[in-house]
Order: structure tokens, then C-alpha cells, then sequence
């Protein structure tokens, strides 16, 4: 007599393996968002960026007065003086994104989960990005209302729907963005919180001062297009003589943070964690 051989279950075999996660782009992009807003810093860092911005312009906006002497001043750029400040919160953390997870050894894992490595980057570049953005564009136009406020009944009287003011807002949320994204490629390229603090300083923020002092015409013409130059072009309702425009501005900061993202990417390709 036959013995019945016993077919295997192929379903419960099935149903009891372990289940598989593929790393995708969306993965990748929601780590690095949960990370972003885990951290004390971030909170810290944006909301000191924001509550400088609105601070300067609630005093640029109470204590202007039409007889003293800056009715020349371009109205954003008044209003929103306080962006160089709040820039320099958003360049610290831009910083603390990449080179942070160097000094506390979160980027192994972080690079271990996702071997291929630059998707890391880019996914910390885009949530940096929409994060910071958002934030100093919201800052911005409560800012800006906030201050036209006090300002009604002066020669810096504007609306946001006068030529260039909105553009100008919009912008200058823009410009902020671009700089922290360069901040954060340094980061990631020095991966050394202190020593991208010092190259941003360094190279962004003094080396055009330095070179303004030599007396030639193409040093100034290319001057226009420095990071910190071209981002006051999209922060101005009215950009001065000698400008670049506001494409070519557009154009320049876009190539900065983008070498800067692209050595980064290059080097983390290339050499250990």
C-alpha cells in the first residue's frame, strides 16, 4: 500500500514569513522628517528665526518716523531687516542637520538603513528646504502686515499688492532657504559642526567684503552674484543699480547651494561614514 505523501502548505509558510520593507524615496523622505522635527533644536532654531524677524520689524515699524531721513529705503527691506538674523538661526541648523549626525554617530544608522547613502542627503536637503521655507515665508507676510500696521499713515505705507512687494516677501523667504541650504551642504562636506559654522562665515558672510575692497569692475560685477548679495536682490521690492536681476539672483543662489550639496554628495559617495 501507498503511503499519502503530504503536500506542504505553501500559504502558511507564506503567511508566517517576515515581512520586507523596501527603501523608497518616500521612506526615506518621512525619516528624515520625523528626525527634523524631533529634535529640540529645529524647534529652537526655527522659532528663534522667527521670532527675531517679527521683533525687528515690530521696531522698524513703531519707531519710523517720515523726517528721519530713510524714505529712500526699500519698504521689504525695512520691514524685514530682521532676516539677517533669523538667517543665522537657519544656517546653524541647517548645519545641525548634516554635520550634527556626524558628531553624535546617528548617521551610521541613518546610512546603514539606506545603503545607497546620497538619497540621505537629498531627502535631508528637501525636508530642510520645505521646512525652512514654509516657516520664514509665514514669518515673512505676518511680519510684513504686522508692521504696515504701525506704518500706515508713513511714506512707507505698502501693501502686499503693490508692484514687487509681494515678490519681494515671497522672496525673501526664498533667500533664506538658499543660504541654509548652503549651510547644510557644508555640513554635510565638513561633517564638523564648528568647522561648516566657520566655512559659512568665512566664505559667504566676510571673503565678499574682503574682495569689495579691491578696486576692479568685474570683482564688483561678480560680487552681484555672491549668495548673500543675490539674496537681498530677492528680498527687495525695488532692486538698486548695479544689481543682478532677479533671475540671474535666482540663477546664482541655486548654483551655490547646489555645488555646495553636489560636493557634499560627491564625498559621501566616495568616502566612509
Amino acid at each position: 500500500m501507498t503511503t499519502p505523501t503530504a503536500h506542504p502548505d505553501h500559504g502558511s509558510h507564506t503567511a508566517h514569513e517576515p515581512h520586507t520593507y523596501r527603501v523608497t524615496p518616500a521612506r526615506v523622505v518621512r525619516s528624515e522628517w520625523h528626525k527634523l522635527r524631533s529634535l529640540r533644536s529645529s524647534w529652537i532654531a526655527l522659532g528663534s528665526a522667527a521670532v527675531l524677524m517679527l521683533a525687528v520689524g515690530l521696531f522698524m515699524g513703531t519707531t519710523y518716523t517720515s523726517d528721519g531721513g530713510d524714505s529712500d529705503v526699500d519698504t521689504v527691506v525695512l520691514v524685514l531687516y530682521g532676516s539677517m538674523l533669523s538667517t543665522l538661526c537657519t544656517v546653524v541648523l541647517g548645519i545641525l542637520v548634516t554635520a550634527g549626525e556626524y558628531s553624535t554617530g546617528l548617521i551610521r544608522a541613518s546610512l546603514t538603513a539606506v545603503p545607497r547613502r546620497l538619497p540621505v542627503l537629498w531627502a535631508k536637503a528637501a525636508v530642510f528646504a520645505a521646512t525652512v521655507f514654509v516657516t520664514m515665508l509665514a514669518t515673512s507676510l505676518v511680519t510684513f502686515l504686522v508692521a504696515q500696521f504701525f506704518l500706515h499713515d508713513t511714506d512707507q505705507a505698502a501693501s502686499l499688492g503693490a508692484r514687487g512687494v509681494f515678490g519681494a516677501v515671497v522672496g525673501n523667504a526664498a533667500g533664506i532657504t538658499l543660504l541654509s541650504l548652503i549651510a547644510l551642504g557644508l555640513g554635510a562636506l565638513l561633517r564638523s559642526v564648528p568647522g561648516a559654522i566657520g566655512a559659512y562665515i568665512g566664505g559667504v558672510l566676510i571673503l565678499p567684503e574682503v574682495l569689495s575692497m579691491f578696486p576692479y569692475s568685474a570683482v564688483k560685477s561678480a560680487l552681484t552674484y555672491f549668495p548673500t548679495q543675490a539674496a537681498g536682490v530677492l528680498g527687495s521690492a525695488t532692486p538698486l543699480e548695479g544689481d543682478a536681476s532677479v533671475g540671474g539672483a535666482v540663477i546664482a543662489l541655486c548654483l551655490w547651494a547646489g555645488a555646495s550639496l553636489g560636493a557634499a554628495a560627491l564625498l559621501l559617495s566616495r568616502r566612509d561614514a
